[in-house]
């Protein structure tokens, strides 16, 4: 293997390496449709995002056809239900690796020596990511109200995880490279500039987008005050953690430097959008509190239900936890990302540090636009 690294080189052999495993999966679906299609490919990988697009807790493969699993006779085939399993980890993983590696090649490639640039620069991107999600939750919602997906599969499964990471990333790809083309031609004098104005403009007509929908259909719903509580105390609750760690942690933030407030900002945002959305939402209009949409929260406020007396409960919510765990691992990883880090390898550590981000910012965005809106 290492000799062939050194024959071909890196980047030709990661290219043959995508390539062929691409054509594999194809081939083997094409010449065993029952066994590598239906069965694995669909089961795990397809069907999950085909139940989630519909808001179905389960749909089934019934001669051909995609049905609730409810509706689905006794001789129906496999089901599959929203979420992750141990066989579409099997795939993801190593298809992350290998997009990771693809990054790495694109910047080195592409020369790109202001790091800390682009991680400010691709800051939008993550905010974006979380509200296109949203226009998926959208989508279900117009499906229980109308009984027709407003954007149909296959281009609703895109804004689907995990799909949509791949989305986001073309979209932050192509980005970049036009960004770097115009610094290079000395169009603008960083290439973060062009950056984040592309990743502002696609976040603004998302979100302008979801903003339309509250305007002109029922099954959606504007409450700009949770909007508003969830940013400030995200923000408040930045501040605190900054300052903390300032005084009780002297040096953390040496190496991040004001990266460590956008990686808290971050993670503040996915905690306190979840405490509102799961306690509070009926405080500022919503007919009910909305649903844990990810397995840690779930545990989260089972664990405090189980541990906390029902009156108390009842007062405090069950999900405050779960803001103080993003805190706490926010500032962790700052801890961890100290300036020995950025002097051995700023390259990866950038990449990691934005990585951190888009964990926190992307789901924290997608729960706080979904209670915003109503969806």
């Amino acid at each position: 293997m290492y000799e062939t690294v050194e024959r071909y080189g890196p980047l030709k052999v990661w290219a043959l390496t995508v390539v062929a495993l691409a054509a594999a999966v194809i081939f083997a679906a094409t010449a065993f449709p029952e066994r590598v299609y239906v069965d694995i490919i669909w089961q795990y990988y397809w069907g999950p995002v085909v139940a989630d697009a519909h808001g179905w807790s389960e749909v089934a493969w019934a001669g051909g056809e995609q049905i609730p699993a409810s509706e689905a006779g006794p001789d129906a085939g496999p089901t599959a239900s929203p979420g992750y399993t141990f066989v579409s980890y099997a795939g993801y993983i190593p298809t992350l690796i290998l997009g990771v590696i693809g990054i790495v090649f694109l910047i080195e490639r592409l020369e790109i020596e202001r790091y800390r640039a682009g991680f400010y620069g691709l800051f939008p991107f993550m905010l974006f990511g979380g509200a296109l999600r949203v226009v998926e939750d959208a989508n279900v919602a117009a499906y229980r109200e109308t009984g027709e997906l407003a954007i149909q599969l296959p281009w609703s499964g895109l804004l689907i995880s995990p799909l949509i990471y791949f989305v986001v990333f073309f979209v932050a790809f192509v980005a970049v490279v036009v960004s770097v083309w115009l610094e290079r031609n000395d169009y603008v004098p960083g290439y973060e500039y062009p950056l984040g104005a592309i990743g502002t403009v696609l976040l603004t007509g998302t979100v302008g987008y979801l903003s339309y929908l509250a305007w002109a259909e029922p099954y959606a719903t504007f409450y700009p005050w949770l909007l508003i509580v969830t940013l400030v105390g995200a923000t408040v609750a930045t501040w605190l953690t900054w300052k903390a760690t300032h005084a009780f942690i002297p040096g953390i933030h040496r190496g991040t430097m004001f990266m460590g407030a956008v990686v808290i900002w971050a993670h503040a945002v996915d905690g306190v959008a979840n405490v509102i959305g799961l306690d509070w939402a009926t405080v500022f209009g919503h007919d009910h509190n909305l649903l844990p949409k990810h397995p840690v929260n779930e545990a989260i406020v089972e664990t405090t239900r189980s541990m906390l007396p029902e009156s108390v409960v009842t007062v405090t919510g069950a999900a405050w936890p779960f803001l103080f765990v993003k805190l706490a691992a926010a500032v962790f990883v700052i801890w961890i990302f100290d300036e020995t880090v950025f002097e051995e390898s700023p390259r990866y550590t950038i990449l990691l540090l934005i990585t951190v981000v888009a964990v926190g910012l992307g789901p924290g965005t997608r729960d706080m636009l979904r209670a915003t809106f109503g969806v």
